[in-house]
């Protein structure tokens, strides 16, 4: 069995395109898109488009739930979201209500977001310190909450992994596709980075009865994707996009 995994477009339209031309190259059985697909100041419409012409096996993230979930104080404070729903329209939002949360494709093999119990949950890393840490191995498997599956593929830190556990199994996360750094204040403060603006994916292949696992930098034309954050007036996204870095404080 050989996969695809995708992770955290986040309407990068451009990103994805990269990713999914060099997905073909790979012959895989199966495609996977992990969630967090179209909340973004990019290409929210453009992103629903190109995923349909495609066959994936998609579940949901929780900023695809924050956008069908947001009330109308949110979406006055947030410009972002604001484009967001003008972009989509009524198909796209009927698309992400019916992704499941979580998907057991067969026996060996797991999908979620962020951990089995909740998508706002990062199920390999540790952020108290204010960047990604890996968890100790007991961490990881008490948040696997008995996800017995010997593969566990998950998302939501936009950090690329491979964690083998003492409970034989093994958990990927693929990285993001379409946004290589970021900052968040929950559960505190904390910045993650990539260091590069290439787009990140993994295939993970089973060979003599093991897990293979590639993680695969692609590099796209990410000032398209720059142009179109700074029309929203999405610095931050802006330098996110183009280095792979959090922002440095103004002194």
């Amino acid at each position: 069995m050989k996969i695809a995994l995708l992770s955290d477009i986040h309407s990068n339209v451009y990103a994805l395109d990269a990713v999914l031309k060099d997905v073909a190259k790979h012959s895989v059985d199966l495609k996977a898109n992990l969630g967090d697909i179209l909340y973004g100041p990019i290409a929210p419409k453009a992103t629903f488009e190109l995923l349909m012409e495609h066959e994936f096996v998609t579940i949901s993230g929780n900023q695809d739930r924050q956008i069908y979930e947001s009330t109308q104080a949110e979406i006055e404070a947030n410009p972002t979201m604001q484009f967001i729903l003008d972009d989509l329209g009524a198909k796209p939002l009927d698309w992400m209500k019916s992704l499941p949360f979580d998907k057991q494709v067969n026996d060996e093999v797991y999908f979620c977001h962020g951990t089995p119990k909740s998508d706002l949950i990062y199920l390999l890393e540790d952020v108290s310190q204010g960047h990604a840490m890996l968890r100790s191995d007991s961490e990881i498997i008490d948040l696997l909450a008995g996800q017995s599956s010997k593969l566990i593929c998950c998302g939501h830190t936009h950090t690329p992994r491979a964690v083998n556990l003492s409970s034989s199994q093994l958990v990927v996360n693929p990285g993001s596709v379409g946004l290589q750094a970021y900052t968040d204040d929950e559960p505190v403060i904390h910045s993650m980075e990539n260091y590069s603006y290439h787009a990140s994916y993994s295939i993970v292949e089973k060979i003599n009865g093991a897990w293979r696992v590639q993680n695969i930098k692609v590099p796209y034309n990410y000032q398209l994707a720059v142009n179109e954050s700074t029309k929203r007036n999405r610095s931050d996204w802006v330098h996110f996009l183009s280095t792979g870095r959090k922002l440095l404080p103004k002194i």
